[in-house]
Protein backbone atom coordinates (compact mmCIF):
# COMPACT_ATOMS: atom_id res chain seq x y z
CA UNK A 1 0.00 0.00 0.00
CA UNK A 2 1.56 3.68 -1.11
CA UNK A 3 -1.16 6.52 0.46
CA UNK A 4 0.27 10.25 0.40
CA UNK A 5 -1.85 11.22 2.75
CA UNK A 6 -2.34 15.19 4.54
CA UNK A 7 -4.26 16.95 7.46
CA UNK A 8 -7.96 17.18 6.38
CA UNK A 9 -7.55 20.53 7.58
CA UNK A 10 -5.53 21.46 4.86
CA UNK A 11 -6.17 21.93 1.46
CA UNK A 12 -4.23 20.40 -1.40
CA UNK A 13 -3.21 21.47 -5.08
CA UNK A 14 -0.57 21.17 -7.13
CA UNK A 15 -0.34 17.51 -7.45
CA UNK A 16 -0.71 16.95 -3.38
CA UNK A 17 2.12 19.00 -2.29
CA UNK A 18 0.46 21.73 0.13
CA UNK A 19 1.19 25.00 -0.56
CA UNK A 20 1.67 27.85 1.61
CA UNK A 21 0.95 32.22 1.41
CA UNK A 22 2.25 34.75 3.33
CA UNK A 23 5.37 35.07 5.74
CA UNK A 24 7.07 32.04 6.64
CA UNK A 25 10.84 32.21 9.15
CA UNK A 26 12.86 29.54 6.91
CA UNK A 27 16.24 27.99 7.58
CA UNK A 28 18.37 27.24 4.37
CA UNK A 29 18.77 23.77 4.00
CA UNK A 30 20.43 23.12 0.42
CA UNK A 31 22.00 25.45 -2.12
CA UNK A 32 22.43 23.93 -5.57
CA UNK A 33 22.25 20.31 -4.26
CA UNK A 34 22.89 17.32 -6.44
CA UNK A 35 20.55 14.44 -6.62
CA UNK A 36 21.63 12.89 -3.48
CA UNK A 37 21.36 16.02 -1.71
CA UNK A 38 18.10 16.59 -2.93
CA UNK A 39 17.28 12.82 -1.52
CA UNK A 40 18.74 13.43 1.86
CA UNK A 41 16.39 17.04 2.54
CA UNK A 42 13.34 14.49 1.15
CA UNK A 43 13.53 15.91 -1.92
CA UNK A 44 12.66 13.00 -5.36
CA UNK A 45 13.77 13.85 -8.75
CA UNK A 46 14.95 11.51 -11.27
CA UNK A 47 17.53 13.68 -12.91
CA UNK A 48 20.37 15.32 -11.81
CA UNK A 49 19.51 18.99 -11.43
CA UNK A 50 21.15 21.71 -14.03
CA UNK A 51 21.94 25.26 -13.01
CA UNK A 52 23.79 26.66 -15.63
CA UNK A 53 23.02 28.09 -19.17
CA UNK A 54 19.11 28.27 -18.50
CA UNK A 55 16.84 30.10 -20.93
CA UNK A 56 15.01 32.46 -19.48
CA UNK A 57 13.04 35.11 -21.41
CA UNK A 58 15.13 34.55 -24.33
CA UNK A 59 18.56 35.06 -22.23
CA UNK A 60 21.06 33.27 -20.41
CA UNK A 61 21.46 32.91 -17.12
CA UNK A 62 23.11 30.48 -14.05
CA UNK A 63 20.65 29.54 -11.34
CA UNK A 64 21.23 30.09 -7.62
CA UNK A 65 18.73 27.21 -5.97
CA UNK A 66 18.16 27.94 -2.56
CA UNK A 67 15.94 25.31 -0.31
CA UNK A 68 14.17 26.68 2.70
CA UNK A 69 12.37 25.07 5.41
CA UNK A 70 9.76 26.21 7.20
CA UNK A 71 10.23 24.17 10.49
CA UNK A 72 6.47 24.65 11.81
CA UNK A 73 4.51 23.35 8.52
CA UNK A 74 7.37 21.28 7.97
CA UNK A 75 7.67 22.31 4.10
CA UNK A 76 10.24 22.94 1.57
CA UNK A 77 10.47 26.11 -0.96
CA UNK A 78 12.91 26.60 -3.62
CA UNK A 79 13.79 30.22 -4.68
CA UNK A 80 15.77 30.82 -7.33
CA UNK A 81 18.25 34.09 -7.95
CA UNK A 82 19.39 34.21 -11.78
CA UNK A 83 22.47 35.38 -12.23
CA UNK A 84 25.16 36.23 -15.03
CA UNK A 85 28.68 37.26 -14.84
CA UNK A 86 27.96 39.97 -16.48
CA UNK A 87 28.20 43.92 -15.26
CA UNK A 88 24.69 45.21 -14.71
CA UNK A 89 23.06 48.74 -16.33
CA UNK A 90 20.27 50.17 -16.59
CA UNK A 91 17.83 49.09 -19.60
CA UNK A 92 18.75 52.65 -21.58
CA UNK A 93 22.49 51.91 -20.84
CA UNK A 94 22.99 55.10 -19.92
CA UNK A 95 24.05 53.76 -15.55
CA UNK A 96 25.67 51.00 -13.98
CA UNK A 97 24.65 49.39 -10.79
CA UNK A 98 27.75 49.58 -8.01
CA UNK A 99 28.44 47.44 -5.21
CA UNK A 100 30.91 47.90 -2.41
CA UNK A 101 32.03 45.59 0.48
CA UNK A 102 28.90 46.34 2.76
CA UNK A 103 26.59 45.09 0.65
CA UNK A 104 25.28 48.36 -0.57
CA UNK A 105 23.88 48.35 -3.89
CA UNK A 106 23.12 51.98 -5.95
CA UNK A 107 23.40 53.20 -9.98
CA UNK A 108 25.45 55.81 -11.09
CA UNK A 109 26.45 56.54 -14.71
CA UNK A 110 28.96 54.40 -16.11
CA UNK A 111 31.86 55.79 -15.69
CA UNK A 112 31.21 57.35 -11.95
CA UNK A 113 31.19 55.11 -9.02
CA UNK A 114 28.59 55.16 -7.04
CA UNK A 115 30.78 56.10 -3.98
CA UNK A 116 31.17 59.52 -6.03
CA UNK A 117 28.03 60.38 -6.49
CA UNK A 118 26.33 59.81 -3.16
CA UNK A 119 27.76 61.20 0.25
CA UNK A 120 26.45 58.07 2.10
CA UNK A 121 27.74 55.18 -0.69
CA UNK A 122 31.07 54.10 1.28
CA UNK A 123 34.14 53.75 -1.55
CA UNK A 124 35.41 50.70 0.64
CA UNK A 125 35.80 48.01 -1.84
CA UNK A 126 33.35 49.55 -4.61
CA UNK A 127 33.49 47.80 -8.11
CA UNK A 128 30.82 47.42 -10.62
CA UNK A 129 28.24 44.91 -9.47
CA UNK A 130 26.56 41.52 -11.38
CA UNK A 131 23.45 40.88 -12.56
CA UNK A 132 21.30 39.52 -9.86
CA UNK A 133 24.29 39.77 -7.14
CA UNK A 134 21.93 42.70 -5.53
CA UNK A 135 19.17 40.15 -4.47
CA UNK A 136 21.74 37.83 -3.73
CA UNK A 137 23.28 40.40 -1.45
CA UNK A 138 20.19 41.08 0.28
CA UNK A 139 19.31 37.68 0.81
CA UNK A 140 22.14 36.59 2.38
CA UNK A 141 22.56 40.10 4.83
CA UNK A 142 19.01 39.06 5.83
CA UNK A 143 20.04 35.14 6.28
CA UNK A 144 23.34 36.36 8.47
CA UNK A 145 21.74 38.82 10.13
CA UNK A 146 24.38 41.48 9.13
CA UNK A 147 24.28 44.79 10.35
CA UNK A 148 23.87 48.39 8.83
CA UNK A 149 27.90 48.50 9.33
CA UNK A 150 28.56 45.25 8.40
CA UNK A 151 30.29 43.19 5.69
CA UNK A 152 28.77 41.45 2.78
CA UNK A 153 31.42 40.28 0.28
CA UNK A 154 32.22 37.20 -1.50
CA UNK A 155 36.04 36.20 -2.11
CA UNK A 156 34.66 34.46 -5.44
CA UNK A 157 31.76 36.79 -6.43
CA UNK A 158 32.84 36.05 -10.48
CA UNK A 159 33.12 32.29 -10.20
CA UNK A 160 30.06 32.21 -8.20
CA UNK A 161 28.57 34.31 -10.57
CA UNK A 162 29.54 31.81 -13.41
CA UNK A 163 27.86 28.83 -11.32
CA UNK A 164 30.55 27.74 -8.82
CA UNK A 165 28.98 28.10 -5.46
CA UNK A 166 31.53 26.90 -3.24
CA UNK A 167 31.94 29.26 -1.22
CA UNK A 168 28.24 30.13 -0.74
CA UNK A 169 27.82 26.51 0.22
CA UNK A 170 29.51 27.28 3.38
CA UNK A 171 27.01 29.16 5.03
CA UNK A 172 24.80 26.45 4.99
CA UNK A 173 27.06 24.90 7.92
CA UNK A 174 28.05 28.34 9.55
CA UNK A 175 24.72 29.65 9.38
CA UNK A 176 23.11 26.49 10.21
CA UNK A 177 20.99 27.61 13.29
CA UNK A 178 20.11 31.17 11.25
CA UNK A 179 16.68 31.56 10.11
CA UNK A 180 15.09 34.53 7.86
CA UNK A 181 11.54 35.71 6.91
CA UNK A 182 10.40 35.12 3.17
CA UNK A 183 7.12 36.17 1.39
CA UNK A 184 5.42 33.10 -0.50
CA UNK A 185 2.67 32.91 -2.90
CA UNK A 186 1.08 30.65 -5.61
CA UNK A 187 1.42 31.25 -9.06
CA UNK A 188 -1.24 29.38 -11.41
CA UNK A 189 -2.91 27.61 -8.54
CA UNK A 190 -0.49 25.30 -7.78
CA UNK A 191 3.48 26.72 -8.12
CA UNK A 192 4.57 27.61 -4.88
CA UNK A 193 6.56 31.41 -4.70
CA UNK A 194 9.00 33.48 -3.15
CA UNK A 195 9.03 37.46 -3.13
CA UNK A 196 12.43 38.47 -4.39
CA UNK A 197 12.20 42.16 -3.98
CA UNK A 198 12.60 41.71 0.19
CA UNK A 199 13.95 39.21 3.02
CA UNK A 200 12.85 40.02 6.65
CA UNK A 201 15.32 38.81 9.37
CA UNK A 202 13.82 37.13 11.88
CA UNK A 203 14.25 40.31 14.82
CA UNK A 204 12.98 42.45 14.74
CA UNK A 205 9.77 41.06 12.70
CA UNK A 206 8.61 44.08 10.92
CA UNK A 207 6.03 42.92 8.64
CA UNK A 208 5.64 46.77 7.11
CA UNK A 209 8.98 46.65 5.05
CA UNK A 210 7.47 43.53 3.00
CA UNK A 211 4.71 45.69 2.24
CA UNK A 212 6.59 48.92 1.59
CA UNK A 213 8.64 46.90 -0.86
CA UNK A 214 5.32 45.44 -2.42
CA UNK A 215 4.33 49.05 -2.98
CA UNK A 216 7.38 50.18 -5.03
CA UNK A 217 8.05 50.81 -8.11
CA UNK A 218 8.69 47.38 -9.92
CA UNK A 219 7.94 46.07 -6.66
CA UNK A 220 4.63 44.01 -7.93
CA UNK A 221 4.42 40.11 -6.47
CA UNK A 222 3.17 37.72 -9.64
CA UNK A 223 2.09 35.27 -7.05
CA UNK A 224 -1.18 34.77 -4.89
CA UNK A 225 -1.04 35.52 -1.15
CA UNK A 226 -2.68 36.90 1.44
CA UNK A 227 -3.46 40.57 2.55
CA UNK A 228 -2.72 40.23 6.22
CA UNK A 229 0.50 38.26 5.05
CA UNK A 230 0.21 35.36 7.93
CA UNK A 231 1.56 32.55 7.11
CA UNK A 232 -1.25 30.31 6.02
CA UNK A 233 -2.38 27.29 3.94
CA UNK A 234 -3.08 28.00 -0.05
CA UNK A 235 -6.73 28.44 -0.26
CA UNK A 236 -7.88 30.35 -3.49
CA UNK A 237 -11.15 31.47 -2.52
CA UNK A 238 -9.82 33.43 0.61
CA UNK A 239 -6.46 34.89 -1.18
CA UNK A 240 -5.99 38.23 -3.31
CA UNK A 241 -4.35 37.74 -6.54
CA UNK A 242 -1.43 40.11 -8.26
CA UNK A 243 -1.27 38.26 -11.13
CA UNK A 244 -0.45 41.70 -13.07
CA UNK A 245 2.51 44.04 -12.27
CA UNK A 246 1.28 47.29 -12.41
CA UNK A 247 5.01 47.90 -13.43
CA UNK A 248 7.41 45.66 -15.95
CA UNK A 249 9.31 42.99 -13.69
CA UNK A 250 13.18 42.49 -14.30
CA UNK A 251 13.54 38.62 -14.72
CA UNK A 252 16.84 38.42 -13.48
CA UNK A 253 15.13 40.03 -9.82
CA UNK A 254 12.30 38.24 -9.56
CA UNK A 255 11.89 34.58 -11.03
CA UNK A 256 11.39 31.27 -9.11
CA UNK A 257 9.37 27.99 -9.58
Amino acid sequence: MAIQSNSSDVEVVGGGIPLFTGIAPVRVVAINPTLGELAAIGVNMQNEPTYLNANVGGDTYNKLAFWLQNEEHNFLSRMEILVKPEEKVSRNGDKKQWVNKFGQVAYSAIDTPASSAYEWFKADGVRPAYVGEETLINFVKAWANVPNDGECTFSTIASIMAGDVAEIKQLITTLKDNKLRVLLGVKSGKYQQVYMKHFGRLKPRNDSYFVRALNQDYGSFNAEYNADLKLQSYSPEVVESNETPTKEVEVNEDFGW
